[in-house]
Parts: C-alpha cells; sequence; structure tokens
C-alpha cells in the first residue's frame, strides 16, 4: 500500500475510533443494529473450534498460553493468537459496523487494534452452552475431527461430524423446549445460518498418516474424495432435516502449504506438499458439485460453497503478510505451539500462528472475504452475505 493510501486509511480509521467509542463498549451488544439472522450454528474442526476440546482427553486442545494471547478472554481453546473465522463472521452477522472497522484496523498498529476489539459474545461453544443463549446459535467445532469416525483418533478424543450432529439434535430438543411448539422452533432453524467446514482432518490427520490409517492403501485420491463426499452427502442431508435452509459449505485450504506439511512431508522444489493441495482440489471439485446437486434437489434450501483453496492462492505479502511457512509461535512434535513460551510479536506479519491454523489476521482476511466476496470466485454461487438475507420459504416439515 502506498504511504498516501495507508496515511488516508489511518486518518479514516482513526474518525471511525472517534465516533465508534459512542458505541463499542467492549461488547458487540452494545453496537447497534438488528441481527441478519436470528442464529448461527457452526459446524467444523480446529479452525473453529471455540473450546469443544477442553473437556476432552486428547493432545488436540490448547487451553493454554500463547494461544488466546490477543483474544479478551485469554486461552480459551481456540487455535490461534485471538479469533476464527466463525468468530469474526458472527460479530458481522449479528452486530452493525464492526466488521469493515476492523479492516481498516488492520493498518494501524496492533497496540489500537487490540484495544478497540474487547467483544464478548460470540457463538457458545456446545461443551459451555446453557439456558436461552441457544437460541443465537451453538458452535459445535472439534479439533482433529473429521468427516470420517476415525480420523484424528492418534490424538485422542474429539467430536466427529457424526457427533456435532447428535449434539445439534440436542440442541434442538433444547430450543423446541423454550419455544414451547415445533413449528415456531421450526420456523426459527430455518432462517438460520449453518456453516459446515470438514475434510481438512480426513486428509491431515488420515489419509496422509499411513503409520496410523489404511486409507491411502485403500483408495486412491479420486477414490477416497468420493467416499468422503459420499458420507459428506448423508449428514448434510440429516442437518437438513434437522431444519437448516441456508447452509455454507467450506471447501478444504492449502494443506499442503502448512508449516507442518512442509516440515514433515518435503516439497520436492515446489513451495508447498503437491501431493496435498492436489487432494484438496479433487476434495473441493466434488463438494462444488454437491452444492449444485443439493440446490436442485431441496429447493426450499440454499447451498453455497466457501473457496478456501482460491482465497489462499493469492500472493498474501500483499495482504501485508511478511513470514508465510512458519508459525508466529514455537510448535511442538503435534504442531500445537509450546505452553507458555513467548511468540512473535510481529503476529500481523504471519499467515500462520502455529504449524497449522491461521493467525487472527489471516483469519480477518478470510472472513471478509467469505462475507463479502471480492472475487468472483471467492463463493458460490453467492457468498454469505447475500446468504444471509436470503429469506426461506421451506416446503418440507421435518426435524
Amino acid at each position: 500500500m502506498a504511504g498516501g493510501t495507508k496515511l488516508l486509511a489511518v486518518v479514516i480509521a482513526l474518525s471511525w475510533v472517534s465516533n465508534m467509542q459512542q458505541f463499542v463498549q467492549g461488547k458487540p451488544q452494545a453496537v447497534l443494529g438488528k441481527p441478519q439472522v436470528p442464529c448461527f450454528f457452526i459446524f467444523g474442526d480446529s479452525v473453529a473450534d471455540p473450546g469443544n476440546n477442553n473437556k476432552l482427553p486428547t493432545l488436540a486442545k490448547v487451553n493454554y498460553k500463547p494461544y488466546g494471547i490477543d483474544f479478551p478472554a485469554g486461552p480459551t481453546g481456540r487455535f490461534c493468537n485471538g479469533r476464527n473465522i466463525v468468530d469474526i463472521l458472527g460479530l458481522r452477522l449479528f452486530s452493525t459496523f464492526i466488521f469493515f472497522f476492523e479492516l481498516l484496523l488492520r493498518t494501524i498498529t496492533e497496540t489500537i487494534y487490540a484495544e478497540l476489539l474487547g467483544f464478548e459474545n460470540y457463538i457458545p461453544a456446545f461443551a459451555y452452552a446453557n439456558g436461552t443463549d441457544i437460541l443465537q446459535g451453538v458452535n459445535y467445532a472439534s479439533g482433529a475431527a473429521g468427516i470420517r469416525k476415525e480420523s484424528g483418533k492418534q490424538l485422542g478424543a474429539r467430536i466427529s461430524m457424526g457427533e456435532q450432529l447428535k449434539n445439534h439434535r440436542t440442541t434442538v430438543l433444547r430450543i423446541i423446549d423454550i419455544f414451547g411448539k415445533k413449528s415456531l422452533a421450526k420456523n426459527q432453524l430455518n432462517q438460520c445460518l449453518y456453516s459446515v467446514g470438514m475434510g481438512s482432518n480426513d486428509y491431515i490427520n488420515n489419509y496422509f498418516m499411513p503409520q496410523y490409517y489404511t486409507t491411502s492403501q485403500k483408495y486412491t485420491l479420486e477414490e477416497y474424495a468420493d467416499v468422503l463426499i459420499k458420507q459428506y452427502t448423508r449428514q448434510i442431508l440429516k442437518l437438513h432435516q434437522y431444519g437448516a435452509r441456508k447452509v455454507a459449505l467450506v471447501g478444504l485450504g492449502l494443506i499442503g502449504c502448512t508449516p507442518d506439511a512442509i516440515k514433515n512431508y518435503g516439497t520436492n522444489g515446489s513451495a508447498c506438499v503437491d501431493i496435498m493441495n492436489n487432494a484438496s482440489q479433487i476434495f473441493n471439485g466434488k463438494l462444488v458439485s454437491l452444492v449444485d446437486e443439493l440446490n436442485t434437489n431441496l429447493t426450499d434450501s440454499q447451498f453455497i460453497y466457501i473457496n478456501s483453496y482460491g482465497m489462499g492462492s493469492g500472493d498474501a505479502t500483499l495482504a501485508g503478510f511478511k513470514v508465510l511457512n512458519a508459525g508466529c509461535c514455537e510448535a511442538d512434535e503435534v504442531g500445537q505451539c509450546v505452553p507458555d513460551l513467548t511468540p512473535c510479536q510481529n503476529r500481523s506479519e504471519y499467515v500462520f500462528w502455529d504449524s497449522f491454523h491461521p493467525t487472527e489476521a489471516g483469519n480477518l482476511i478470510s472472513a471478509s472475504r467469505t462475507y463479502t466476496a471480492s472475487e468472483p470466485s471467492d463463493t458460490y454461487p453467492m457468498d454469505m452475505s447475500q446468504l444471509a438475507e436470503l429469506q426461506i420459504n421451506p416446503q418440507v416439515n421435518e426435524i
């Protein structure tokens, strides 16, 4: 960014600081504006986990420092220095001004940036959600979880997509109890937004770990993607049965470009591990076809595809990142931050926080492009802002 443009952005952002301090008092509910959706339900893995793994016997949990160093509540179990993508999306869906205000602040110092982000009302983790909190939505995501039940088992307990759906069924029954009438609960659930991001661990913590799993001996990459999509389809249809009508399916990212992949598999002269990225592309191609199939067959619903792979394929240095293939914190043998060690200070310049997961700075950009596509290929056939605004008239009475 040219100096004059950056200075202008800083001036604009500082003006926003002055104005927004009248509204922002450390909590998102203090910001005026009507929510775009009544609730937001999240299914996924460590990229979206807000702390569901904290109570599980597993190596895949991060409720310790330096995780959460930039999060108001400190270490919560989020696999990040701050907020994950769905945290940021949730604030945008439920609040006015915050989202694009934060994007402006990416050009200012980290001190000012952190000072203004003391929000608390994120979508609650299923492990901690209770009472009427569930009416705004629930986050079921679990680190190391996959579409397949066994994925991630070498790390310990995790909540697979199948188990997350069972947890959602429990939530649905609770919501019916709160409303006192199934039809009222159904009307609420039909207008909610659902984000589903699964599949990475079916490769990272399954197919590409032949020392623990036999899938790579049984299937080619093409065959394995077919197996995954077939199972995933059944799971998405179950979610539809539970009332989901506005669903974003998040594609796999460049799993071959993580610091862990580069370190453990080697790149043979490439920038990343090509075979792992090829696996993502094969899966994503079939996921796009699934979106088309679902939209054709379930005419009371709208499904969209989030192109995480495409978003991560550009030149990250143009967005201000300087370190692209190393984590901000020192990682242990499973790729997570070593407890209590001081991480890098220039976190906004790092793409990766640990050996697998993006920094909050990276999440902010991904969330921005998910919510409002900056490139036509970012989302398909619409972006999340359009999905949120969509009025659904369900024809099927299930739950």
